[in-house]
Formats: C-alpha cells, sequence, structure tokens
C-alpha cells in the first residue's frame, strides 16, 4: 500500500526528458513558405490513409494536384523538390519499388514510393480538429454524467471479471470521462467569449434565452442528481480495491504486442492509469480542500444562467424605454386640457407624476394587514430607534441572571424518553413473531409511522437492505423487489406504498425504555 501511494504521488508531478525538449521537426511543413503545397501533398495523402491505402507514387499525387487551378503552373520538378523536403523533415516515408525493374538504369534511378509517418497522421488528425474546432460546437449532455456513473458503480464488479472484460471497463471509462470534461470545458469557453458577450447584448437573444436557461438547468438537474451518487461510490471503494484493479489493468495492458521501438515499461503503465484514476475522483470529490470540478461547474452554469437573465431583463427594458409614446403624451395633454381649473389639474399631475422630492424609508416593518388598498394614516404607528452615527456610541446593554435549569432539563429529558418508550412500545405490539408486515397493518399513530419509515428509509438506502434500529435491533426488508402495493393509513393521512415486509431481530437495549 505504502508502494501504491507512492507511485500515486508520483503522477502530480511533470517528468521532463528528451521527449519533451526536442524539437519537432515534422511540423514544418505547416508554417514554410511553400506551406499550400505540403500542406496540399500531405492532406491527399492523410484522406487515402483513411481509406486504408497508404503507398503512392510521385506520378500518382503529381496527377492529383494538377487536378487543381491552383497548381496549374505545377511541374514534376517541383513535386520532387516537394517530396523531398517532407521527407527529410520525417512527414513521409519514402521506399524504393524494386517489383517492377527491368534494368539497372531504372534500379539506379530509385522508382520509389511514398506513404505517411506516424507523427505526420496525428499531426493531420490535429490540424482537422482545427478547422472544425467551431464547426462541431460543444454540448453539455446529461447522458454523459449518467453513463459515468454506470461505469463507476461497476467498479465492485471488476474484482470477478477477467482482465480483458476489466480493460474494456476501463477504456469505456476514461473514453466517457474525457468527452464529459472536454465538452463542459468548451461549451463554458464559447459563453465566455467576445462573440458571446456580443450576442447576449443583441436584441436577438430575447428569442433563444428560454431555451438556453432551460437546457443549462437540464444539465444541472442531471449534474445534481448523479454526482451526489458518483460521490458515494467513490468514498465507498477502498485504497486496496484500488490497488488491486491498478494492479490487473497493468498486467493485461503490458501483455498486449506492440510494435514499438522505444518499450513502455510496467511503471509508465502504472503511473498512467493511477493518474487517470486519480483526476476522476478529484473532478468528483476534490482535492488538498479545493472544490471538486462538478461543484465548480455548477456555479459556472448558475452564472451564466444569472448573465443571460440579467442580459434579458435589460434588453426588454430597453426595448421598452424606445417606444414611441406619441399616443400617449395626446392624451395626457388631452387631459390636462379638459381640467376645470388649476385645482384639478394639481390632483391629475399628482397621480400621474407622482409627489415631488418624496422620501422613501424602508425597514424590515411589520403591518398589521397585507391590503394594498390600506391607507397609512388606518394603520398603527411604529416606533424606530435612531442610532447616532457617531464611533464613540456604545449600546448599553440590560444585565441578566444566569438561572440553574437543571430541574427543567431533567424533567424535559425524563418526558422525552417516555415518549420514546410509548412510542417503542406502540411499534412493538405491531411486530408479530419478529416480522411487520405494511399490509396488514391498521390505523396508526403519526409518531408510530415516522419510526417505521425512518427504518424502512435506512434499509432502502443500504445495499445489504439491512439497518439498526435506536435500541440495537437488526432490522432487514425481505422483499425489496415487491410490486405489491398497500396502503399505510395514520391518523395525519394515507400513504400509498410498495407491499414491504420487515424482519426485526436482536434484543432491545435501555435506549427508550
Amino acid at each position: 500500500m505504502v508502494e501504491y501511494n507512492k507511485k500515486l504521488r508520483m503522477c502530480d508531478s511533470v517528468e521532463i526528458n528528451g521527449k519533451v525538449t526536442k524539437q519537432i521537426v515534422e511540423v514544418k511543413y505547416l508554417v514554410e513558405d511553400n506551406a499550400y503545397r505540403y500542406r496540399t501533398i500531405i492532406r491527399f495523402l492523410f484522406t487515402q490513409y483513411e481509406k486504408i491505402k497508404y503507398w503512392f507514387y510521385k506520378e500518382e499525387i503529381y496527377e492529383e494536384l494538377k487536378k487543381h487551378d491552383v497548381f496549374r503552373e505545377y511541374t514534376m520538378d517541383m513535386c520532387l523538390q516537394d517530396l523531398e523536403a517532407l521527407v527529410r523533415w520525417g512527414n513521409i516515408v519514402p521506399v524504393q519499388d524494386t517489383s517492377r525493374v527491368q534494368s539497372i538504369d531504372e534500379f539506379k534511378n530509385k522508382k520509389f514510393r511514398y506513404r505517411l509517418s506516424e507523427y505526420t497522421v496525428e499531426i493531420e488528425r490535429m490540424t482537422i480538429k482545427l478547422e472544425n474546432l467551431f464547426i462541431e460546437g460543444a454540448s453539455l449532455e446529461p447522458t454523459l454524467i449518467e453513463r459515468l456513473k454506470q461505469y463507476i458503480v461497476q467498479f465492485d464488479h471488476m474484482h470477478g471479471k477477467s482482465e480483458k472484460e476489466l480493460s474494456i471497463w476501463w477504456d469505456d471509462l476514461n473514453i466517457s470521462f474525457k468527452r464529459l470534461n472536454q465538452n463542459y470545458q468548451d461549451y463554458i469557453r464559447n459563453f465566455q467569449s467576445m462573440k458571446a458577450d456580443e450576442l447576449l447584448k443583441s436584441k436577438e437573444f430575447i428569442v433563444y434565452k428560454d431555451k438556453f436557461v432551460e437546457y443549462l438547468r437540464d444539465f444541472i438537474k442531471s449534474l445534481q442528481d448523479n454526482a451526489h451518487q458518483i460521490e458515494k461510490y467513490l468514498n465507498h471503494i477502498t485504497p486496496k480495491m484500488e490497488s488491486e484493479v491498478i494492479l490487473r489493468l497493468v498486467n493485461y495492458k503490458k501483455s498486449i504486442p506492440q510494435i514499438e521501438i522505444e518499450v513502455v515499461t510496467r511503471e509508465q503503465i502504472r503511473d498512467n492509469i493511477a493518474g487517470v484514476w486519480d483526476n476522476i475522483k478529484e473532478w468528483f470529490l476534490g482535492s488538498k480542500g479545493m472544490i471538486s470540478e462538478s461543484e465548480k461547474l455548477l456555479e459556472i452554469t448558475n452564472d451564466i444562467i444569472r448573465k443571460m437573465t440579467r442580459y434579458a431583463v435589460h434588453l426588454a427594458e430597453s426595448s421598452r424605454m424606445v417606444v414611441n409614446r406619441k399616443e400617449e403624451y395626446i392624451k395626457i395633454v388631452t387631459l390636462f386640457s379638459g381640467c376645470k381649473d388649476i385645482h384639478e389639474a394639481h390632483k391629475l399631475a399628482s397621480h400621474l407624476f407622482g409627489i415631488e422630492r418624496s422620501r422613501h424609508i424602508k425597514g424590515n416593518l411589520t403591518r398589521d394587514t397585507e391590503s394594498i388598498n390600506s391607507s397609512i394614516y388606518e394603520e398603527k404607528p411604529m416606533l424606530l430607534d435612531i442610532k447616532p452615527r457617531i464611533r464613540a456610541y456604545r449600546e448599553t446593554f440590560e444585565k441578566t441572571v444566569i438561572r440553574d435549569n437543571t430541574d427543567k432539563k431533567k424533567e424535559a429529558l425524563e418526558a422525552y424518553l417516555e415518549g420514546i418508550a410509548r412510542d417503542m412500545e406502540t411499534v412493538n405490539s405491531y411486530i408479530n413473531e419478529g416480522i411487520l408486515d405494511f399490509k396488514v397493518l391498521p390505523v396508526i399513530e403519526k409518531n408510530t409511522r415516522k419510526i417505521l419509515l425512518r427504518w424502512l428509509a435506512k434499509a432502502l438506502a443500504n445495499t445489504s437492505k439491512i439497518t439498526k434500529t435506536e435500541d440495537g435491533r437488526r432490522v432487514e426488508i425481505l422483499n425489496p423487489d415487491t410490486r405489491e402495493r398497500c396502503v399505510l393509513k395514520s391518523k395525519d393521512g394515507e400513504l400509498e406504498m410498495p407491499g414491504y415486509v420487515l424482519e426485526v431481530r436482536g434484543e432491545r437495549s435501555e435506549v427508550g425504555k
């Protein structure tokens, strides 16, 4: 166990070696002066690579380039120069084709076939991803969290599976976690960009506001429901279980034959697997006193909803302010022109424009009525103590005597214990030979219903469907998967529920007796 913890700590640091510090010359074809020629050649070879065609002669490459207008003046010599540059940078691999050689001169001329190198394949995949970065978009799909929860729940059952099944489960878990992490980061990044701020401030956004809010709230609801359960399962997993699963994964990954120049050691495989598992746990549980990524995601999505709502309100108010109020002004002028005298005009002005130089006093006021038609003259006055705003002011406190309430506490405790004893006696009267059947219960008291449902809830929350009562007895649900329904009747109402049967065993302790 000490060795396993040591490996986990090593995963937190970055290893600086020759792979990290060396130059990657294979990316030169992206930035050189004739990059459009190099990139076109590489894109053609990569497209054919995806179609399981790997080898090409220079004539085939040249014919493909000549199909495009931009290569109208392209020559075979230029094509050879481009291929030599790509070979020099390690983008393509040449192999001499001796299968069609018919003379010594043809052998000396070295007719080559070309294919992409492994580095270039991955680089080209990256460029295609960058080209479609803002086209593919990102999403916050609740199904990703649900799928991740299903894989984490299966952790306990991996002990009895074969190493191959364990590896498949681990790969599926990795894919789901990567998709969830990447999708949420891309989606949040889009909302926090300058372009998103401009969209939120535009009037067209009001039409889509409700759909955005509903989409985010559905994701938040799924995250709240599933993240709590994932935390529960992760806390249930012991370090011993983790070390056993990681060891079996390392054994299987190491047993897979690989055609590689540099052999990957067991330590590297173990560090990689342990690091991924630590990241999954930290995403939901947090580490070193920091909140988890799931909690951060909840805060960010809630902030986005508040931001969207605030912008929508501002836009709505702005649109109302610019509405042409010409008809309203004409109506007001007509009303004033119809006033009999100046006194009637004053009354109309007070009704339309309110009181000038009014003062608003706000506070935690308690009214005797909730009627909006009640006048302040009809309500009782309220006296407020105004404190002086000076530094030397100190409030005076009335001295109080500390009273001895030992007897009252003792009486309250005895009354509480007597109540518990009466409730337990009532519950015991419904237990027949250690069996409590909800289907045959009569009308019961409110406290009795609370005790029975508390036992049932604690047992259902446990995977073994077994719990212990306050007085130390063992309660087990005999039919947790029953589909039979019953009605539990109590004096404060009726509850329709599954017809569970509880087995209550063991001696009662002194608690509640």
